[in-house]
């Protein structure tokens, strides 16, 4: 008889500042089992005790950080194990060292790694014991630019469904003025189309809620060319992704503001690459912003 799929371990891990205590929440409000401060070498008992008493279906989510001390050298090796045989997804959370200090400063508590130096020398360790799971993360979330509410929605676009197999591809536009998204995979610039802003009846609009502004972009001179020739290389490195084991992709569309074009080419990336069969959905990131 066919055994039941077991569920996804979720293994949560990242410099101190970054949304780890965030992160845990929303994927326990997603059903996970979620165990913080967890040392690695104790991650394959936790295991086995959540599927005795709550079955293999059960996902699991362990946050593990620096405060596990010697253990922490062994997730690692521990993950290489697969944990019992759960599909493992490791999240990196990371931040720009000046948030990091802002937001330590801000709770009150000093770094792990602080010792009696600055808070900066804190952080400069943790980057160099934490280099090589950044390197080998699953899924990288940059949380400099987010406030609790987008951490929370990244997680759950990521874990949010129990087809955690598929790859999923977040399409991002953004305007420049604001800044590159840095966890993004891919950057298009889509300021080499004219913008709609210049037409007064247009300017008010954006490129998702107004079918002018998008029917504006679309039949400018390059848009579908453009389309034709990405949407497809997109697709073709989904496919790789999938084979080297990746589930998730980040393609970042961008304009000056972050309004017009880029949420017009975004929303429309998206649907091509649902088109396509896969799992996509537009996300503007400046739209509002003056």
């Amino acid at each position: 008889m066919e055994q039941p799929a077991t569920g996804e371990l979720v293994v949560v891990t990242g410099m101190t500042g970054a949304g780890r205590s965030t992160a845990a929440k929303e994927l326990e409000d997603l059903g996970f089992y979620v165990v913080d401060n967890l040392p690695a070498s104790l991650l394959p008992e936790v295991v086995g005790l959540v599927d005795a008493s709550r079955g293999a279906q059960q996902p699991v989510a362990v946050v593990i950080d620096v405060r596990s001390g010697a253990f922490f050298d062994e997730l690692e090796e521990t993950l290489a194990q697969r944990a019992a045989g759960r599909r493992t997804t490791m999240v990196f959370l990371d931040a720009s060292d000046d948030i990091l200090v802002r937001r330590q400063e801000a709770a009150r508590r000093p770094h792990p790694l602080q010792g009696g130096d600055r808070l900066l020398d804190g952080l400069a360790r943790e980057r160099v014991a934490l280099a090589d799971l950044r390197a080998a993360a699953d899924l990288v979330i940059d949380t400099s630019a987010l406030n609790v509410h987008q951490l929370t929605d990244r997680i759950a676009e990521a874990f949010g469904t129990p087809d955690t197999t598929r790859l999923r591809v977040s399409v991002v536009s953004f305007g420049f003025k604001y800044g590159i998204p840095v966890d993004a995979d891919f950057v298009a610039d889509m300021r080499f189309l004219p913008n709609p802003h210049w037409i007064p009846e247009l300017r008010p609009g954006n490129g998702r809620d107004n079918p002018a502004v998008a029917d504006y972009v679309y039949s400018r001179p390059g848009a579908q060319e453009f389309l034709a020739g990405y949407v497809p290389v997109l697709a073709g490195v989904a496919e790789g992704y999938l084979r080297e084991g990746k589930r998730f992709m980040r393609v970042a569309v961008g304009c000056t503001g972050g309004k017009h074009r880029s949420v017009a080419m975004a929303e429309e990336i998206a649907r091509r690459l649902r088109a396509d069969g896969l799992v996509a959905r537009a996300i503007h990131r400046d739209l509002g912003r003056e």
